[in-house]
């Protein structure tokens, strides 16, 4: 349930991130939203690593390390104002969070029934 939890605050906190950075082109405030939600994507994805880690998932630790190694990318690319690599990176992570999401709910539910 606690692997549940994490990949979803991940992935709603990676929406807001997307959502924030579309007030930034559209809004003065967006730098600070947009910011503010990138330290909650950080905290998020800390999270789902802690989690995997405490679950003791191997299957869930890469992904949730290699998601953190993205996450930081992201951060140095978006303070470089490379957005060349920073859009696409930030469009990468939120398609890996659905995915792990998917996976991380339907997990349980084959197990369910197949018991």
């Amino acid at each position: 349930m606690f692997m549940r939890i994490a990949i979803t605050t991940q992935t709603v906190a990676l929406l807001v991130q997307a959502v924030t950075a579309g007030l930034l082109l559209s809004s003065p405030d967006g730098r600070t939203m947009h910011s503010a939600s990138a330290i909650a994507v950080a905290a998020a994805v800390l999270l789902h690593l802690v989690a995997a880690l405490v679950t003791r998932r191997l299957s869930a630790i890469p992904p949730a390390a290699g998601m953190l190694v993205m996450t930081l990318a992201q951060m140095a690319l978006g303070l470089a104002h490379v957005k060349t690599l920073h859009v696409p990176l930030g469009v990468l992570m939120f398609g890996v969070s659905l995915l792990q999401l998917g996976r991380a709910w339907s997990v349980r539910r084959s197990t369910a029934v197949a018991a």
